[in-house]
């Protein structure tokens, strides 16, 4: 479960387990995500963000050890106040550091919110989300803090979004410091 400010989401992963022929990859692992809404059924918006969550995971989990496998990641809203799509890819990666997959990367979610002044909030809140003039969410490897995924809502310049970019990549230091200090906690090895 993980929660930045008043948005949390909890994360379960079921896999490699076999797969349905339908869905069976000859070379590598199929992995597939489950984003569920806080109440009612999941509609174009969680199916369009599963799509995303999906990419990002497919970059960095090295399926090729475990071909013909399944793996679900299913991903639960329990509270959104904003910034729910970087929590929900720091929940994914979360849950795949806790399930041992092999990973090439580690990757974080980080929202910035672009206000109509210009500005650039980190982690807005819902409201700031619907004042801001542009919601920029980007997904960034641990490694080189490349960018794995980006996601714009609402319009911004190029030079606003190397702008957001640039903070995104200097804030996701913080949270791949967070997963550190948790997996030490929880497995006491440093």
């Amino acid at each position: 479960s993980v929660s930045p400010g008043d948005t949390s989401v909890l994360a379960g992963l079921y896999g490699p387990a076999e797969a349905k022929l339908s869905k069976e990859l000859p070379d590598r692992a199929a992995l597939e995500v489950l984003l569920r809404p806080k109440v009612g059924l999941p509609g174009v918006m969680e199916r369009s963000r599963e799509q995303l969550l999906r990419q990002t995971c497919e970059a960095v989990v090295l399926g090729v050890l475990h071909p013909r496998t399944a793996i679900t990641l299913v991903l639960q809203v329990l509270s959104d106040a904003g910034s729910l799509l970087s929590c929900c890819l720091n929940a994914a990666c979360m849950a795949l550091l806790d399930a041992g997959l092999p990973l090439a990367a580690l990757f974080c979610g980080v929202t910035c919110a672009l206000q109509p002044d210009g500005t650039i909030l980190l982690d807005p809140t819902a409201r700031q989300e619907q004042e801001a003039r542009a919601i920029l969410t980007f997904a960034i490897a641990s490694s080189e803090r490349k960018v794995l995924m980006a996601n714009t809502k609402g319009s911004c310049s190029v030079e606003e979004m190397q702008q957001c970019l640039a903070a995104a990549q200097r804030a996701a230091d913080t949270v791949f410091q967070f997963y550190r200090s948790s997996v030490c906690r929880r497995y006491s090895k440093c």
